[in-house]
């Protein structure tokens, strides 16, 4: 039997804690399939003393990640401390300039330098593996570069947020708040105290940016992603979405273009017999469109301590099953030197259309003014409903049109004269239609 794989974990968190526990609980059948023993030598976190729920007491402790990241009792370091810069970065360029196998479950990371430090894994001729930074447990990361060879991908969208997923579906089926609904999903621990990064859409685009170099060939370009959060979704949006045949999901959409790459995170409305509209609460759902394969659909569990820590002991499991001399696929599909730079597309027609909600003054000629302002903006409506805004607003009336295909610069042109012509009485709501079979 081959020489046991050395393991340092970096980042004792709920998920560190998880991965360290499978190691030990698995051990014998991680054996029996990787032809060798997997163990964690060395662990480093901020706080030595903590109950972790696993005994480390075996384990080199190390109060510097870079440290352990150089020293030669690891063969792999596992990075879970997360973060874009600082140790998280250090540590990890550290441990493959050493030459050192990386894991990591960091999609900021992988999103601000994935390029950089893929070129040094392929480089030093060692393996950076993240399946976990992409939708927790769900092995699309292994999927697309290893299971999908010859296929064009023209599309990839999905689910990318647990806490939006859920907070999305506590709306619906329980008709609660948004504020309702997130101060619950921080009460069970899906949302962070300071939850922005995930609600505002930052957390899907890290992730989105990885799919989309895996699936185009490109350079990673996080920044290059047109982003919508979900905090300013309301009930009367999730009833007129039902109403309408539709539910709404934060999705995350990456597709090829005549022009370039489009990328784009945002609440989007999706037929409720859809199969995306099927996923529910803190799952993840990742829909990859191809050529050859025609749509896979790939869903599960998203995050949580055991979702994420099944990922990363995947990962490690393919380092303990490689063999001296064995030559590692590129880490984002192509070599990162052959990776195309990113080309963002132009701003094109939409194909699924546009949900607009408007609440305006119950006067005379309202109609007739949003009506002009879609029309001068070559904008074609396939309905056009009105209904009272509330009982406590009877001055108020609640406009909602769907539009046929348009682009998003003629919609928000439209929607921006409405506002200057102060009918509205609260801000407007524009919510892209997506094809999602």
């Amino acid at each position: 039997m081959a020489e046991a794989l050395r393991v340092g974990i970096a980042g004792l968190g709920t998920v560190g804690a998880s991965v360290a526990r499978v190691l030990r609980d698995k051990a014998a059948e991680l054996t029996r399939q990787c032809g060798r023993e997997v163990v964690v030598t060395a662990v480093s976190a901020r706080d030595p003393k903590r109950d972790r729920g696993v005994d480390l007491g075996a384990a080199k402790w190390f109060d510097d990640p870079v440290r352990m990241a150089q020293t030669a009792e690891i063969d792999v370091f596992v990075e879970l401390i997360g973060g874009d810069e600082g140790p998280p970065h250090s540590s990890v360029k550290a441990a493959l300039d050493a030459g050192r196998h990386v894991v990591t479950a960091n999609k900021a990371l992988l999103a601000k330098h994935g390029v950089a430090l893929a070129e040094t894994a392929e480089k030093k001729g060692v393996l950076l593996n993240y399946e976990a930074a992409v939708a927790g447990g769900i092995p699309v990361i292994k999927t697309m570069r290893e299971a999908m060879a010859g296929n064009s991908v023209t599309r990839v969208f999905g689910i990318l947020n647990g806490t939006c997923n859920y907070i999305l579906t506590r709306m619906e089926a329980e008709g609660l708040s948004f504020d309702d609904c997130l101060k619950d999903a921080q009460r069970l621990g899906y949302a962070e105290a300071d939850p922005t990064f995930d609600i505002e859409g930052h957390d899907t685009a890290h992730k989105l940016s990885i799919l989309t170099s895996l699936a185009f060939g490109t350079r990673i370009a996080a920044n290059d992603i047109y982003m919508e959060g979900i905090s300013n979704i309301s009930q009367a949006d999730i009833r007129a979405a039902g109403d309408l045949g539709y539910r709404i999901k934060l999705l995350g959409v990456a597709q090829r273009t005549e022009s370039g790459i489009e990328q784009r995170v945002h609440p989007t409305m999706v037929p409720t017999a859809s199969v995306i509209a099927q996923v529910h609460g803190v799952t993840n759902a990742v829909a990859i469109e191809t050529d050859i394969l025609g749509e896979l659909l790939l869903s599960g569990p998203g995050a949580g301590g055991n979702a994420t820590a099944s990922a990363v002991v995947g990962d490690i499991a393919d380092i303990a099953k490689s063999r001296p001399g064995f030559q590692h696929g590129p880490v984002f599909g192509l070599p990162a030197k052959e990776l195309r730079p990113y080309k963002k597309a132009q701003m094109r027609s939409h194909a699924g259309g546009y949900f607009i909600r408007l609440t305006v003054h119950d006067r005379i000629g309202v109609f007739a003014a949003i009506a002009k302002r879609m029309a001068d903006n070559e904008i074609s409506l396939e309905s056009i409903v009105q209904h009272a805004a509330g009982p406590d607003t009877a001055l108020q009336k609640t406009v909602i049109l769907v539009t046929h295909e348009t682009t998003e610069a003629a919609v928000r042109k439209a929607v921006d004269g409405i506002t200057r012509d102060d009918h509205l009485t609260d801000k407007p709501q524009v919510i892209r239609i997506e094809r999602a079979e």
